[in-house]
């Protein structure tokens, strides 16, 4: 059952006159109980996208055009007060920095059950044992001293796991988690990987997983998508995508990783950087860095080849190879 659906999704932000589109016609969709990582380099939109589906773009940017259906409802067209009870009750998210989405003025057990009577009718007491029962569930040792604990007294690691804890207060059907082994260590890392697996596994919670790890999207997802200015550049499973990959910056950025390089070779490198939204070609997004462009790649933006069963990729020079090109 799919539970979270997003087609051809629009965000722009104003540049002079005109407008820049930074999310450009993404679609995607969540099984229930499924992890989808979203991957790219920073500033490729995974991000964005997930700000996108929970209508918080920061102004003066905004959602232009698509749908983001949970369950069948779109989201983009609800009331705002109703699309608040969305969040945090149906989608949660944890962001990339714990510490600048908590208070750091409240104690971390005080803020957990706060968000538990925004969504529920349900007095403090009751609250506060379910933000313990949370904290212990999340891995959280001597779990009631930590309930009155500030965020500057908490680790890294603590802090996510506050956060996470946070996230499932009211068992939401979709979570969103940005980058949430950043700057951790690998002991504390695999702890929240398993965390987040077992979060899946118990309560069925579906989980879009926006990352640049290669190595935790092969850990933790079910599926991919790769990201590449504002869209979409390939789809499919995990095997897929990691074992097979069609798209010529998948294969950069996993020829561009330990992990997954023949021994011995040097690492390679994707030449250049990501451009600027105002920069981005018509076409392809990737035409000044691909090895493999074609004369029509800049001006033309590339449907959708079917490479395998579930497995799509956006790329003229791939649709060429199999027969498929205009």
């Amino acid at each position: 059952m799919r539970v979270l659906e997003v087609s051809d999704l629009v965000t722009g932000f104003p540049a002079g006159r005109e407008r820049i589109h930074v999310i450009d016609g993404v679609s995607l969709y969540l099984e229930a109980g499924e992890t989808l990582a979203l991957v790219g380099e920073s500033g490729c939109g995974k991000s964005m996208t997930a700000l996108s589906i929970l209508r918080l773009v920061p102004r003066p940017g905004r959602v232009e055009a698509g749908k983001v259906l949970l369950e069948g409802r779109d989201l983009l067209s609800l009331a705002v007060p109703d699309m608040r009870n969305v969040r945090g009750a149906e989608i949660s998210m944890i962001f990339q920095e714990p510490m600048t989405s908590l208070n750091p003025v409240a104690r971390v057990g005080k803020q957990v059950v706060e968000a538990i009577r925004l969504h529920e009718k349900v007095g403090v007491p009751a609250a506060r044992e379910r933000t313990l029962e949370l904290f212990r569930r999340a891995g959280i040792p001597d779990a009631e001293a930590r309930l009155d604990a500030y965020p500057h007294q908490l680790s890294g690691g603590l802090k996510q796991r506050v956060m996470i804890a946070m996230a499932l207060a009211t068992r939401p059907k979709v979570l969103i988690a940005d980058e949430p082994t950043t700057a951790l260590d690998v002991t504390i890392q695999a702890q929240i990987l398993e965390l987040l697996r077992e979060l899946k596994r118990d309560f069925g919670t579906a989980i879009l997983l926006i990352t640049h790890d290669i190595g935790v999207v092969n850990e933790l997802a079910d599926r991919v998508a790769v990201m590449y200015g504002g869209r979409v550049v390939e789809e499919g499973d995990r095997s897929q995508v990691l074992g097979e990959p069609a798209h010529p910056y998948t294969q950069g950025l996993l020829r561009s990783m330990p992990g997954f390089a023949t021994a011995h070779e040097r690492l390679a490198e994707i030449p250049g950087v990501v451009p600027p939204p105002a920069e981005w070609p018509a076409g392809c997004r990737f035409d000044t860095r691909c090895e493999r462009v074609l004369g029509h790649c800049r001006s033309e933006a590339p449907a959708a080849t079917p490479v395998g069963e579930g497995h799509r990729v956006f790329c003229h020079a791939v649709a060429s190879e199999i027969g498929e090109a205009p």
